[in-house]
């Protein structure tokens, strides 16, 4: 399936070549955006892979912005996350919404798996929607080329030996959390807190400097 054979991606297009307009050229943008909705195949709901396709690909090119060799890529960033996975539909959601929840605008994060799932598990979009946390764009992706290599915070959890990553983060840790699949909502909250206490470790390091170790 092409760009040119699928219509409902034709706004979602459009979206992002404004947006990215005298950064990437109209052929990249497309290419990415095909790309992206290529890898969320086959597991996803048809009638919501342009709106999620949009979602990823723009992420992708937020990153991509960011190690271009000319004067756009030298604008002051704020640090990006990335945290990876098995299926980027359990624990990485998790820490990658309590970081945005935490740490607001003050960082850029991104989540990915190794093997991407086909939905975010049901008790992980409940416990962070207990915190007020909201949930409606989460959805599972898999690691790519362009956020991997401009992360400048990689953490993996329980895929420290899959995770093929390509270029080497500024900073990387492994988290040692448990996987909350087929847990019961009690652990599952139990896994969402003691994720959120390295969270707010990492912010504190991230804004105010390394406390002196890192977590494992």
């Amino acid at each position: 399936m092409t760009l040119a054979s699928d219509h409902t991606l034709d706004a979602a297009l459009a979206a992002l070549v404004e947006e990215f307009a005298g950064v990437f050229r109209h052929d990249t943008i497309e290419q990415c955006l095909n790309e992206s909705y290529q890898e969320l195949l086959p597991a996803r709901v048809t009638g919501y892979l342009p709106l999620l396709a949009h979602r990823f690909a723009r992420e992708r090119l937020r990153a991509a912005t960011r190690t271009r060799p000319d004067p756009v890529a030298e604008t002051s960033f704020v640090p990006l996350v990335l945290f990876v996975c098995g299926a980027n539909s359990g624990r990485s959601q998790l820490a990658a919404a309590l970081l945005n929840y935490r740490a607001g605008a003050s960082v850029e994060v991104a989540s990915a798996g190794t093997s991407a799932g086909s939905r975010v598990q049901p008790e992980v979009l409940q416990v962070l929607g207990e915190m007020g946390i909201e949930t409606s764009d989460l959805f599972p992706k898999p690691v790519t080329r362009e956020v991997d290599a401009a992360a400048d915070v990689v953490v993996t959890m329980g895929c420290a030996e899959r995770a093929d990553l390509s270029a080497p983060p500024r900073r990387y840790l492994d988290w040692d959390v448990t996987d909350p699949a087929g847990a019961d909502l009690a652990e599952v909250r139990r896994i969402r807190d003691e994720i959120d206490h390295r969270i707010e470790a990492l912010v504190r390091d991230l804004l105010h400097g390394p406390a002196g170790h890192e977590q494992s």
